[in-house]
C-alpha cells in the first residue's frame, strides 16, 4: 500500500468525505474541500468542471494514479469512484504525503 493510500484511507475513516463527481463539483463551487481527488479515467467534462472551480476556489486537486475502481479499493470501498471530495482530514495526512504545488499544477500519479 502507497502512502497516498494509507492517507486516504485514513482520511475516509477518520475524516470528512463525500463520494462522487456531483458533489466534488458543488464543493469546488462553493469553495468547501481541503482537497478533491480525481481518478485518472475520470470523464474528461467531469474533469474539466472540477479542475475549473479549483482554480477559482485554489483548492488543490490530486489525480490518483490510478482508475476509478482502484481508488474505491484504496478508499476500502465495494465501489468505483471517479472523484471524492476530502472536506475534514481528520487524522491524515494526506497534505503532507503529496506536494499540493505539484498537485495543483500537474496532477499526481499515486
Amino acid at each position: 500500500m502507497t502512502n497516498v493510500d494509507r492517507a486516504l484511507l485514513t482520511a475516509v475513516k477518520t475524516g470528512k468525505v463525500l463520494f462522487g463527481a456531483r458533489s466534488a463539483v458543488k464543493s469546488a463551487k462553493i469553495g468547501k474541500a481541503k482537497l478533491i481527488v480525481i481518478a485518472s479515467n475520470c470523464p474528461k467534462g467531469v474533469r474539466e468542471d472540477i479542475e475549473y472551480y479549483c482554480k477559482l476556489s485554489e483548492i488543490p486537486i490530486l489525480t490518483y494514479g490510478g482508475t476509478s475502481a482502484d481508488l474505491g479499493m484504496a478508499c476500502g470501498k465495494p465501489f468505483s469512484i471517479s472523484a471524492l471530495t476530502i472536506k475534514a482530514l481528520g487524522e491524515s495526512d494526506i497534505l503532507d504525503v503529496i506536494d499540493l504545488k505539484e498537485a495543483t499544477s500537474r496532477g499526481f500519479e499515486g
